[in-house]
């Protein structure tokens, strides 16, 4: 038991964090799915899934530890977090603050961007003064990483190298979104001129694109890639239905996004602080990612609410009017 409620917590806490970090890709998909014959969704929805869970969320974790410690080979990588062996126990230790330096530098970044520079809905206060200020973007993660190359440095050149390598990701990643989201443009309103087997293929590599985040989010829940893959696994399963069943449904929970993240930037600092040897408990990162899930979900509930009331109560006066007319 003491083992198993971590796990089923660290299980949870990845579902979540993958699904509420995808809901915006979901939404372009079910737009893009709208556009196609039933069977090419039903091909997406189920062999899709196999590439969405098995190939980028179990694969390309498995390729980050991997390529963080290359001496442990793919079968030490894969099962590093339960191995005894002193070398693979050593490995770890020695490459999981470059891979935590670089995921959280990425994470923050993706956080910055988020709060200064992408259309929101405003959660919580302090929101539009910072989308006001779009332009501060570049200066804030400039100081940052600054920031961040000064301090690591007196770690060693290693760690400062993995932030460096972490914003380098991020803005290489984010040009290719750029690309992505004028493309599946195209695709909703189908002048792509693609067809739906093009349209699928295309789908696949975006989600792969988009599934990153919570692929380097993972590693603040743990460094155990079956762990990851059960997880962001179960995560992709629920997403995939909610884009075929219920996604205009979560459309109306606009506070979401938010959360996705404010998710983000915990995890970043958490990944920095252990990072640089500060440790934090394992059940933190599922803890916060849960809670913040929670908190935004019932705030987008309570909008929800209110907004059903004030159509009703207008609706209502509309009525009277017209009887009275």
């Amino acid at each position: 038991m003491e083992i198993f409620l971590p796990l089923l917590l660290t299980v949870i806490g990845l579902s979540l964090f993958e699904i509420i970090t995808s809901i915006d890709n979901a939404i372009i998909n079910a737009e893009v799915l709208s556009t196609m014959k039933e069977k090419a969704r039903r091909w997406f929805l189920v062999w899709g899934m196999f590439f969405a869970v098995f190939v980028v969320r179990g694969l390309l974790p498995l390729l980050i530890v991997w390529l963080s410690t290359p001496g442990i080979g793919i079968m030490g990588a894969l099962t590093a977090t339960f191995s005894n062996d002193p070398k693979v126990v050593a490995a770890i230790e020695h490459s999981s603050p470059l891979l935590l330096m670089g995921g959280g530098t990425f994470l923050i970044f993706l956080f910055f961007h988020w709060l200064f520079l992408e259309p929101k809905n405003f959660g919580l206060f302090g929101e539009k003064f910072f989308q006001s200020k779009g332009v501060w973007f570049f200066a804030v993660t400039s100081i940052l990483l600054s920031l961040i190359v000064w301090f690591s440095l007196q770690v060693n050149m290693y760690l400062a190298f993995s932030a460096v390598i972490g914003s380098t990701a991020f803005f290489i990643i984010h040009g290719f979104r750029e690309q992505a989201e004028k493309q599946e443009q195209m695709l909703v309103k189908g002048t792509s001129g693609l067809s739906d087997v093009s349209k699928i293929m295309y789908l696949e590599v975006l989600d792969a694109t988009f599934s990153i985040d919570g692929v380097v989010g993972a590693f603040a829940f743990t460094f155990s890639v079956p762990l990851i893959l059960i997880g962001n696994g179960i995560g992709a399963i629920v997403l995939r239905q909610l884009t075929i069943s219920n996604i205009d449904r979560i459309k109306r929970y606009k506070y979401l996004k938010n959360g996705a993240m404010y998710s983000i930037l915990v995890l970043g600092v958490i990944m920095l602080l252990d990072s640089f040897g500060f440790h934090i408990p394992h059940w933190v990162s599922p803890a916060v990612t849960i809670l913040t899930v929670v908190y935004f979900f019932q705030k987008s509930k309570i909008d929800l609410g209110k907004l059903q009331i004030t159509t009703v109560s207008s609706t209502a006066k509309k009525t009277r009017k017209a009887k009275k007319s």
